[in-house]
């Protein structure tokens, strides 16, 4: 079975080793330690695998917990049903979350058009009346 350096996962998924070691701290990934005090880490598939599936879950949006869960709960023996409904209610939770941010975001971007729309007209005012106070200058100075 290949195993994998901290190195070598780092540089085939363009994260840094800190990134990886911060998911072992949360209880995601666990490489085995060899050579003197345990101080090198080897990543067997497995690890490989949960290190995919994490980036995977963080590009989706979930958090760390979530992934973690959802890793877990793939790894267990048991019935795929429970799973495949807890599984469903992420992702339902999740697609209401973004939907959220989605009209949030719309709405603010509708906000910011109407900004940028009103500072346009105030710069084209701005203009007419520098323009026919000049006019008005000139037709006193004469």
């Amino acid at each position: 079975m290949p195993t994998y350096t901290i190195t070598e996962l780092a540089e085939e998924f363009a994260i840094t080793p800190r990134a990886i070691r911060f998911y072992e701290d949360h209880g995601i990934l666990n490489p085995k330690r060899e050579g003197v005090g345990g101080r090198h880490r080897v990543y067997p598939a497995r690890e490989r695998t949960r290190l995919k599936l994490t980036l995977r879950g963080k590009r989706l949006g979930f958090t760390l917990s979530e992934i973690k869960d959802l890793i877990d709960m793939y790894e267990s023996p048991k019935d795929t049903q429970p799973q495949l409904q807890r599984f469903l209610g992420l992702l339902q939770q999740h697609r209401e979350k973004l939907e959220q941010q989605r009209e949030d975001l719309e709405l603010t971007l509708s906000e910011i058009a109407a900004h940028e729309e009103e500072c346009r007209q105030l710069l084209v005012e701005g203009k007419s009346r520098s323009s026919s106070t000049k006019t008005r200058r000139k037709a006193v100075a004469a």
